[in-house]
């Protein structure tokens, strides 16, 4: 292992399920290293390896040899081209635990689908062709895994035997992704050298890499441990899916626990209204709860009759959560028609929909280096911080206490789209006049702008300055500052009408003075 790898795996345990994504640019292997996967964790039945064997000699890349990939590319197009398009997902498991893996495509047209999938992973394998490096492509998948939420990573470095399994190869590749990733925030990235196609450190430890000491990547994927969200345990966020009304006697509102626990007597606030009640009963298909968490899909009923409807949340009394007009998100633009502030969308945030508009795009993501750059638009798959605006209250609250009512997708109103979706970054409202505000300020200070901006400059400053005149002469004569302060307060405030007065007057005497019964002349 390489003296560069600073950042270890995390603690091991035992866990029911883990969530997992592979990604990564276009033919690192992606589809490759997860039908290896299954195929050594002994999750392929014989028939489905029959059906392999004969795809493989048809569609395959290798050959007469198996070819792992056909075993989660099953569109014909994907078939026909050896790419991914559409993300799949596959279910396995070991005696130590169970798997959901999404195989996300690498091609750039198709990062919508990539960050479709990331969306629910707990970790991610991010491949790297040991040949071609870190490109573009594998920096995009790893901002989007950060985004989304996703602290694990597992560097796979694929393709060894076509560089000889070179030590050397290996490090470098890993020093230059940590670094790369090095503000992304993930808790831990743990390199492995594979070769998906022949199995070498997948299932077992490859005797091609002696220098290796680590984990194989079924090992590591078995024992690693995934801590929850931040508050996740304990703070009760219940979006309302659908208010059941069977009978006149019973009102429930079902949906699904997405953070902490709900008991029956538990205080609840309902998000936007803020209307307060208690938890009267847990209804499933199966009878009655004492308590239900995180995940679980369950009717509440409330002790009293409140008003409470699809896309309200019930949260805990005392939560941090509130509903907001006006939010600050991160974007992933997916859609060919450039992203430009002022345009309208749908917003979908858990169960809740209103109307939305994008009012500043405060900045991009240069995918390269990961720094915020200046943009007046965003293009297709490009990454932005923009400030969001509804028509409506909607509950909602920073991503990172809850991946659900923390994301949200815009829709195109015409096409019914979606065109973007994103991460709330800062669920603090800003004031609706801030971008009035601003346009003010830069008005006043441009000065070398337009003929309107140099008049209102200079209105500005000779007032200032007859201000300040004025309260230095008060203040010598009088020598009391007080006073000073007093009459040039006055005159700010009632300069304006004084002088509209004195307007008026010098209207009405000028006409008097050119009419022609007061002029003297005859016609």
């Amino acid at each position: 292992m390489s003296a560069a790898l600073a950042i270890t795996a995390p603690a091991i345990r035992e866990a029911s399920l883990l969530r997992l994504l592979t990604c990564g640019s276009v033919d690192d292997g992606k589809s490759t290293l997860l039908g290896r996967l299954l195929f050594d964790s002994n999750a392929v039945l014989d028939d489905q390896l029959e059906a392999l064997d004969k795809d493989s000699r048809k569609f395959g890349t290798h050959g007469d040899e198996r070819d792992f990939a056909l075993l989660v590319d099953g569109l014909s197009a994907e078939r026909e081209q050896g790419i991914t398009i559409d993300v799949a997902y596959r279910y396995f498991s070991t005696p130590k635990r169970s798997f959901i893996v999404a195989d996300t495509p690498g091609h750039e047209q198709y990062t919508r689908n990539m960050a479709t999938g990331a969306s629910t992973a707990e970790l991610a394998i991010i491949l790297v062709d040991a040949r071609k490096g870190i490109l573009p492509q594998t920096r995009r998948h790893s901002f989007i895994v950060s985004m989304v939420g996703v602290r694990h990573v597992v560097l796979a470095v694929n393709k060894m035997d076509l560089v000889g399994f070179d030590q050397g190869v290996y490090d470098r590749i890993v020093a230059e992704y940590i670094e790369a990733v090095a503000t992304l925030g993930f808790t831990s990235i743990v390199p492995i050298p594979l070769c998906a196609r022949e199995g070498d450190n997948i299932a077992g430890r490859s005797p091609r890499t002696p220098w290796y000491r680590g984990a194989n990547l079924l090992e590591y994927l078995e024992n690693v441990t995934i801590a929850p969200a931040p508050d996740q345990a304990r703070r009760l966020h219940f979006p309302v899916q659908w208010v059941n009304r069977p009978t006149l006697d019973f009102r429930g509102y079902a949906g699904t626990v997405a953070t902490g626990t709900v008991r029956a007597g538990d205080g609840v606030t309902v998000l936007p209204n803020r209307r307060r009640s208690t938890i009267a009963r847990i209804v499933t298909a199966d009878g009655d709860l004492a308590e239900a968490v995180a995940g679980q899909a369950v009717t509440l009923t409330l002790t009293d009759e409140i008003d409470v409807s699809r896309g309200d949340v019930i949260v805990h009394d005392g939560s941090v959560m509130q509903a907001r007009k006006a939010i600050v998100v991160r974007l992933l633009w997916m859609v060919d028609r450039p992203l430009r502030a002022g345009q309208g969308f749908i917003v979908k945030i858990g169960t809740a929909e209103a109307n939305a508009e994008v009012v500043a795009l405060r900045h991009a993501v240069d995918i390269h280096s990961f720094q915020n750059q200046q943009a007046d638009s965003l293009p297709m798959n490009a990454i932005g911080v923009v400030d969001l605006t509804f028509d409506k209250a909607i509950a909602t609250t920073v991503y990172g206490r809850d991946r659900e009512l923390g994301s949200l997708i815009l829709i195109d109103r015409m096409t019914n789209q979606t065109v973007a979706l994103g991460t709330v970054q800062d669920d603090t409202p800003r004031q609706a006049n801030d971008n009035v505000r601003g346009r003010t300020v830069l008005a006043l200070v441009g000065a070398a702008g337009s003929p309107q901006r140099r008049r209102l400059w200079s209105s500005v400053s000779r007032k200032v300055v007859e201000a300040i005149v004025l309260f230095l002469v008060v203040a010598v004569l009088s020598r009391n500052g007080w006073l000073a302060l007093a009459v040039t307060a006055a005159n700010v405030l009632l300069r304006p009408a004084t002088d509209r007065a004195a307007a008026w007057v010098w209207r009405h005497l000028s006409a008097d003075a050119t009419h022609p019964a007061v002029s003297g002349h005859a016609d």
